[in-house]
């Protein structure tokens, strides 16, 4: 994967294409503006999905929705998980009832 990811020019390109449409095939819609920003709507549901390079982070309004993202992810790409946020871009993440704070 390193090498997939890191050592050939169109490795970053064909890696985020095949997670793109593997998304797209599941019912998310591509960002108008960031087009590695992914959301997926379902009655008064939403996920939300950012990738970063080799990293993505997530996010939704039902943990049930979590869940099932984590489960469609590992089934289809060597993934595992890193816990809740605390920073990402250089930024801190503080995560409380009353909020998302960065």
């Amino acid at each position: 994967m390193k090498k997939a990811l890191y050592g050939l020019k169109q490795a970053p390109r064909q890696w985020y294409e095949k997670l793109s449409n593997f998304r797209l095939s599941h019912g998310y819609e591509r960002g108008m503006i960031d087009k590695t920003f992914f959301i997926k709507k379902s009655n008064s549901e939403i996920i939300l999905m950012q990738i970063y390079v080799d990293d993505i982070i997530f996010g939704a309004t039902k943990d049930s929705l979590c869940e099932e993202f984590v489960v469609a992810m590992q089934g289809m790409f060597e993934m595992f998980m890193m816990g809740e946020l605390s920073f990402f871009l250089g930024l801190q993440v503080k995560q409380t009832k009353d909020g998302i704070f960065l």
